[in-house]
């Protein structure tokens, strides 16, 4: 069974592809890289083409992680949702489209797998879990994205495993 795990953001050249490189590092490490396949699209077709924000690649350089070399910003349509078994929006934004876009499919925020990230009260906004948009920010917002991707990643693999191993009720 190939479990199949897409991240999406914004424009699809800094959050969403940050994520990917650290979830794929991180199953790669859990020993699940050749069960998982693991992508990364964007809400918007504005950036579609192109390749990892510097700054992104920088922080991933700079972290050990590979960066996003070939990467070609894409948009996400509904068939792209209907193929995952698991969706992680970055924002709470993105995940209202995603989930008007597919009602179907699995769209979850990506924070809501950090074990430090505030845990949602009835008919609280998921905005509170939003993943920060480095892109109009200095380096120092991609330093802090990252620090929210990887916080989260560890649960979203344990997750991915529980659901591999046949599981229910995790996350």
């Amino acid at each position: 069974m190939t479990y199949r795990v897409m991240t999406v953001c914004t424009g699809n050249i800094c959050r969403s592809p940050m994520a990917e490189i650290v979830l794929r590092d991180r199953l790669e490490a859990a020993g699940l890289a050749d069960r998982v396949v693991v992508d990364s699209t964007g809400i918007s077709d504005e950036e579609h083409g192109n390749p990892v924000d510097p700054r992104a690649v920088r922080v991933l350089a700079a972290h050990g992680y590979p960066t996003g070399d070939g990467h070609c910003a894409r948009q996400v349509r509904a068939e792209d949702l209907r193929e995952r078994d698991l969706v992680l929006a970055m924002t709470a934004q993105h995940a209202r489209v995603l989930r008007r876009l597919a009602p179907d499919a699995d769209v979850r925020m990506y924070r809501s797998f950090d074990p430090a990230a505030p845990r949602l009260a009835p008919g609280e906004s998921e905005h509170v879990l939003d993943v920060d948009d480095p892109w109009y920010g200095d380096q120092a917002g991609f330093e802090t994205t990252l620090s929210e991707i990887e916080s989260a990643a560890d649960g979203v693999v344990e997750h991915v495993r529980a659901r591999l191993d046949g599981r229910e009720g995790v996350a």
